[in-house]
């Protein structure tokens, strides 16, 4: 009996051992793959750059590469994701022959929730627009690659708008209204703003009050049906409503307008095979939109490619912007992506 409970307690102390010398190996093993970046920038401490081109390397290790049966696609959440998902019907299925691989689709709800999946493994290509590309590429090691381009370039403007009827003419003019940002994240609609409008004398939040709508979308919206006095927006996505009959631009006024900006960048997550990241590239660059929900929704800017660019050059004007504003890409800053939904009021 005592050499029964003295096996059975050598028994336990041993697992207890070799659990704690797990652990042990475990930090000792993150500690050496820290210690062996000799770059990581504004990188998240999973990753690393030692090739110096602000995004995460494929990892040394090729028993650290995803290479999985089924990839993850998603588009960034503009409107309702269920309707980008016909929209990329026709893309998504060539994507699956480039790369021998099932193509399911993923409707993000917000930024955040696009980062987050990526940065968990959910997500392994997707489309993110312009101010949340910064954080997919530092938080969740996404390597962006390529853009929507066409005849007059890829890129889009930020467009300040109003109600024909607001009495709004000039920036000035936006003092004690009511204007709609769309989130803390995006480009046009936020941060962009907040870095020009100080030189055309306008300070947001001090000036005029913003009310944050969650989409670029609601904003023009919510100016056409006079819930807001102005929005700033992305051009293209009031291009794309137009054309659809979505809203009239007779019904707006247009007060200002930026420099191009880049516009949603396409990419994988850093941790692909290398192989499968290139089919990947492949299948982007050679896609032809014709005849294709691609070229129904985007060809009216015009675009009609996917285009190769780098987020190290294509991105400086945007990390500028987002410098000057302060942003710092951490886990509190990225759940400034998420937009809670106004409850509707009881009648």
């Amino acid at each position: 009996m005592f050499f029964s409970s003295f096996f059975r307690r050598s028994s336990m102390a041993g697992i207890v051992c070799l659990f704690a010398l797990s652990l042990l190996l475990g930090n000792f093993s993150t500690a050496v793959a820290a210690a062996d970046c000799k770059n990581r920038g504004d990188l998240d401490t999973r990753y690393c750059d030692d090739n110096g081109d602000l995004v995460a390397d494929t990892p040394r290790d090729p028993g650290q590469w995803l290479d999985p049966d089924t990839l993850v696609f998603s588009y960034t959440p503009v409107t309702d994701p269920s309707v980008y998902e016909n929209v990329f019907t026709e893309f998504m299925a060539y994507l699956a022959e480039k790369t021998g691989k099932k193509v399911k689709w993923y409707g993000a709800e917000s930024y955040a929730a696009q980062v987050e999946a990526m940065r968990s493994g959910r997500l392994h290509v997707a489309g993110i627009s312009t101010g949340p590309t910064p954080f997919g590429v530092n938080l969740a090691g996404f390597v962006p690659f390529g853009i929507m381009d066409g005849p007059k370039g890829f890129g889009y403007t930020l467009q300040l708008i109003t109600h024909k009827d607001s009495g709004i003419k000039k920036v000035s003019d936006l003092k004690d209204r009511n204007v709609a940002h769309v989130t803390p994240s995006s480009n046009s609609g936020n941060l962009a703003p907040r870095a020009l409008f100080k030189d055309l004398g306008i300070i947001p939040d001090k000036d005029y009050k913003v009310i944050y709508s969650g989409k670029h979308d609601n904003s023009i919206m919510g100016v056409a049906n006079k819930d807001y006095d102005a929005a700033p927006i992305a051009s293209t996505i009031l291009d794309r409503m137009a054309a659809k009959g979505v809203v009239n631009r007779d019904d707006l006024r247009f007060i200002w307008e930026s420099d191009p900006f880049p516009g949603t960048s396409y990419g994988y997550v850093y941790n692909l095979d290398p192989d499968l990241a290139r089919n990947i590239m492949y299948a982007f660059y050679s896609f032809d939109w014709s005849g294709t929900g691609l070229e129904k929704e985007w060809g009216v800017i015009p675009w009609d490619k996917f285009s190769p660019i780098t987020y190290q050059d294509t991105w400086k004007v945007i990390r500028t912007i987002q410098k000057a504003n302060g942003i710092v890409y951490s886990d509190e800053a990225l759940k400034g992506l998420k937009v809670k939904k106004k409850k509707k009021k009881k009648k």
